[in-house]
């Protein structure tokens, strides 16, 4: 066997490669598609399996086994040369056929490797420093969940129901006169005011009494997700069974002694600042980092590969589906209620994919472009707080963990230093 290799036009890394088998070669692969074959056919006068090769091409012809043999013989000579060449297929190589007879065979078999990257500015860069800051406001919305958290429910008797109380309902809902899915429910919870049934449905429950009956009639939202339902008039039959009121403690020292380790509410409005800070730091650090790579990537000649991208699609789908679990949602319930379906989702994540898979080359090629080595040393500073954390020794930890983990957690390190080598030769005013 021989080839030759030449690029495809324009295409700097797309190669073909053309192979020329000798008859010979040929022929051996046709005796081994032979032997492969064999057993399927039968011919009267022989046992199954034991018909001869020449005879089989006397009644079919030679091109017989020129099929199976190319199956043979393609994947080899592939092979051979993408070992010999040095190349590094990042997509589904294409096959073609010139010919094939007693001469021999001839195909072409076309190659995409990873374009190379070729960086743009990556220093000397100025870009807008981020100033997320810590105001009073943010402080008091931390204090006001965690009263909510701390509220608690109590029954309420002698008046009707009213804004921001919570009404314990029964329902059954008709449209033109027939019940319809989720549109009946006992003992329902409903916070009056939140905006969380139908419009106009939860002002028409406020002045309700206890064990009240009333015909509330809505029209459903013409963008409802249930299509059936979009538009319609709807009549439901709701019965008042209890009111619960939030009951919210002051806030004052005793709240902060019962929900922080602080004496004082001062002391305590001081801490949740501080860590309000700490998160806001950590936001304009990603912030700063997103669109320094941003603006790096943006000025690279960079090519992201379909299979790539097919791939990183694929995981950010997954990992969609993993955090609707970790909700009690199967991707299923998700798509009856967006109206979505799966080759729609996986759509809406093509250019976020293809924007990672940008980034990451371009990631890749700024390490090597400036040599950043991996440090050992805080990689193994890491597997040492993991290991604390975990209550187990370093090498107990790491004896746990797979080569894909170790390599997260090295992937991790790197790309730290990367930032640090980017942030110390770019400016941010």
């Amino acid at each position: 066997m021989t080839y030759t290799k030449t690029n495809a036009e324009g295409k700097e890394n797309v190669f073909i490669l053309t192979f020329d088998v000798s008859p010979e070669e040929f022929e051996k692969a046709a005796d081994r598609a032979y032997e492969k074959t064999k057993g399927k056919y039968a011919v009267q006068g022989f046992r199954k399996g034991k018909v001869p090769k020449r005879y089989l091409e006397k009644i079919y012809g030679k091109e017989i086994f020129y099929d199976d043999a190319l199956d043979i013989i393609m994947p080899e000579c592939y092979g051979e040369a993408l070992t010999a060449e040095k190349l590094d297929p990042v997509e589904r190589p294409e096959a073609e056929l010139v010919k094939i007879d007693d001469g021999g065979a001839r195909f072409k078999i076309t190659v995409t490797v990873l374009k190379p990257v070729k960086l743009g500015q990556y220093k000397g860069l100025t870009l807008k420093k981020s100033d997320i800051k810590v105001s009073d406001a943010d402080v008091e919305r931390v204090l006001e969940h965690e009263l909510e958290h701390a509220s608690r429910l109590v029954s309420v008797d002698g008046r009707p129901a009213k804004k921001g109380d919570i009404a314990v309902i029964d329902f059954s809902g008709t449209a033109d006169g027939a019940r319809f899915e989720g549109g009946t429910a006992e003992k329902f919870e409903l916070e009056l005011g939140s905006g969380a049934f139908i419009p106009g449905f939860e002002e028409q429950v406020e002045g309700m009494e206890i064990d009240g009956e009333r015909d509330i009639k809505v029209k459903f939202p013409d963008d409802y997700h249930a299509e059936n339902l979009r538009g319609r008039d709807a009549v439901f039959a709701v019965r008042l069974r209890e009111i619960k009121h939030k009951e919210v403690p002051p806030l004052d020292d005793e709240f902060a002694k019962d929900v922080s380790e602080f004496d004082t509410l001062a002391a305590y409005k001081e801490s949740v600042r501080a860590d309000l800070q700490k998160t806001a730091e950590q936001k304009n650090a990603d912030a700063e980092e997103k669109a320094l790579i941003e603006k790096i990537v943006s000025a690279s000649d960079v090519e992201a590969p379909s299979s790539f991208i097919e791939n990183e699609t694929e995981s950010l789908v997954g990992q969609f589906e993993y955090r609707l679990m970790h909700q009690g949602l199967k991707i299923e319930d998700y798509f009856k209620y967006s109206g979505q379906n799966a080759e729609e989702l996986r759509s809406s994540y093509k250019e976020t994919a293809e924007k990672n898979v940008k980034t990451r080359l371009v990631m890749e090629e700024l390490i090597k472009a400036e040599n950043i080595a991996l440090d050992t040393d805080r990689l193994e500073k890491k597997f040492g707080e993991l290991a604390e954390r975990a209550k187990k020794t370093v090498g107990e930890y790491k004896s746990k963990i797979g080569e894909r983990e170790y390599d997260y957690f090295a992937n991790e390190i790197l790309t730290e230093q990367l930032f640090e080598f980017l942030k110390a030769n770019n400016k941010f005013e």
